[in-house]
């Protein structure tokens, strides 16, 4: 079942926990993708960037959640299939092979059970409706948690096994994941603390943070580090440090959960982006962190911030919310989409490649957005009710 959450609205509605964001369980909806897509990343069956969204040349109006990673993407359709496309090195599409895929295809697992997936560079998990966790691709790192090493192009079953697997979040070389019982596992590459428990040794199979504790409601990894909220609100963070993206005044690197310098225990929701942060509380202020040489805070500058700072927009509005490598993209309560940063692929979606430090709309516009991903330069994001006035591919 998913989490419930009082919304900005007012409302009471539904939601599942994504690696980056919270999402309407049931979207149902067409899929756009923009950005760099020199290994057809944007699924279009073509090359070329595309500086607005554009459809993936599977289309179709059922799509419930995507995620994406360096050159890839994951997307899970409301009828439960899992879908893959881009590049395809050390087997990251999950499809038995290794072989570039410009349209979606299904991994090789198959099946119409998947609910929630993520994927970063070269490895990928998701989580099946019947609690069971899978992962593929990339293994140098121990990353799949499978206690060896040696990728794999199919999806296979964490070495911890169970089926009461809630929430996945991939990193650059790390995964993390809740369980339905509150507890968060992290394996994989830990050279900056990543993992959080107080060592810096590769996990190879699944393992608590430091921490512990059955009250974690949500974890996103960046690129390595990690960010994830308790069931209390407070905010929580740990890993590489070095431009402030733990956003605990200072820039030191954390191999034990700290808070944020801002605290609080009204966060709803958090991002991590390559080396910044961004997060939404639940009064729908939005709050970002970081690196931010490409104004990927959103702040009208380009000076990183080592703690939480509101973005130019502004607001009490802000929905959800993803950080990409190096720019941001996040909803309002309105159903407008609103990106920023570094814009050199086009991945701002507003019709050019010149750089934003302070939130606009996409060249798609619309009120009808419900949810977003920014990736490794290029975004994607599910669009519900009338279809934009944009080209389809």
């Amino acid at each position: 079942m998913p989490n419930q959450f009082l919304s900005p609205e007012g409302d009471l509605e539904n939601y599942f926990v994504t690696e980056y964001q919270l999402i309407d369980q049931y979207i149902g909806d067409e899929l756009w993708t923009w950005g760099r897509n020199d290994v057809s990343q944007l699924g279009i069956n073509a090359t070329g960037n595309r500086s607005t969204p554009v459809t993936t040349f599977a289309g179709g109006t059922n799509w419930k959640q995507v995620a994406g990673g360096f050159k890839n993407k994951a997307a899970i359709k409301t009828d439960g299939t899992l879908w893959t496309w881009g590049i395809n090195s050390f087997g990251i599409l999950g499809d038995n092979t290794s072989v570039t895929k410009s349209t979606p295809v299904t991994t090789f697992a198959g099946g119409t059970n998947w609910r929630q997936v993520s994927t970063a560079q070269y490895h990928a998990a998701a989580i099946k409706t019947d609690g069971t966790l899978w992962c593929w691709g990339q293994n140098q790192y121990s990353q799949i948690g499978i206690n060896a090493t040696g990728s794999r192009s199919t999806p296979v079953t964490t070495f911890a096994g169970g089926t009461n697997w809630k929430q996945v979040s991939c990193g650059a070389g790390h995964i993390a994941a809740t369980k339905t019982d509150g507890t968060l596992w992290l394996w994989g590459r830990n050279s900056f603390g990543g993992i959080g428990d107080s060592t810096l040794d590769t996990k190879s199979t699944p393992v608590t943070t430091f921490s512990g504790g059955t009250n974690w409601k949500q974890v996103s990894c960046g690129g390595v580090f990690t960010a994830a909220i308790k069931t209390d609100g407070t905010l929580w963070l740990w890993g590489y440090n070095l431009f402030g993206g733990l956003g605990d005044n200072t820039l030191t690197n954390r191999s034990t959960p700290v808070t944020t310098f801002a605290g609080g225990t009204n966060w709803k929701q958090v991002s991590s982006g390559g080396y910044h942060t961004a997060a939404i509380k639940t009064d729908g202020t939005l709050w970002t962190w970081g690196y931010n040489a490409r104004g990927e805070l959103g702040d009208s500058t380009l000076v990183t911030k080592s703690t939480p700072v509101t973005t130019f927009a502004g607001g009490t509005n802000w929905k959800q919310v993803s950080g990409g490598d190096s720019h941001t993209a996040a909803i309002k309560t309105d159903g407008t989409l609103w990106t920023w940063g570094s814009s050199a692929y086009a991945q701002i979606g507003d019709n050019t490649s010149v750089t934003k430090s302070t939130p606009v709309t996409t060249f798609a516009g619309g009120t009808n957005w419900k949810q977003v991903s920014a990736e490794f330069r290029h975004t994607s994001a599910v669009f519900s009710g009338t279809t934009p006035d944009l080209p389809i591919s």
